[in-house]
């Protein structure tokens, strides 16, 4: 059945072989289903920063952060606050 869960699926699946392009279209379907889906959020800015695209990767954490604080997901929301600083930090250097 298709959904948010089979998208963030594929995405992930696409991230590991490197293919960056199909996985930020999975990615981005998946939390298009469901905008609460915190580590699809995470794995989309992931399959951004992989393919060199900082601004984009940095904007799908900040979505991904207020995801995972509106659901009460800490771990995720941690994580994409780190993600996000050393893009910031990056970009600031």
């Amino acid at each position: 059945r298709d959904g948010a869960l089979l998208r963030y699926s594929l995405g992930v699946e696409f991230l590991k072989i490197n293919d960056t392009a199909r996985a930020t279209e999975y990615l981005r379907d998946a939390v298009a289903k469901d905008p609460g889906y915190s580590a699809a959020w995470r794995a989309l800015g992931k399959a951004l920063e992989t393919a060199h695209r900082p601004a984009d990767a940095l904007e799908a954490y900040r979505s991904g952060i207020a995801a995972a604080q509106n659901k009460g997901d800490k771990q995720a929301e941690k994580e994409m606050t780190v993600f996000a600083r050393r893009i910031e930090k990056r970009s600031a250097g």
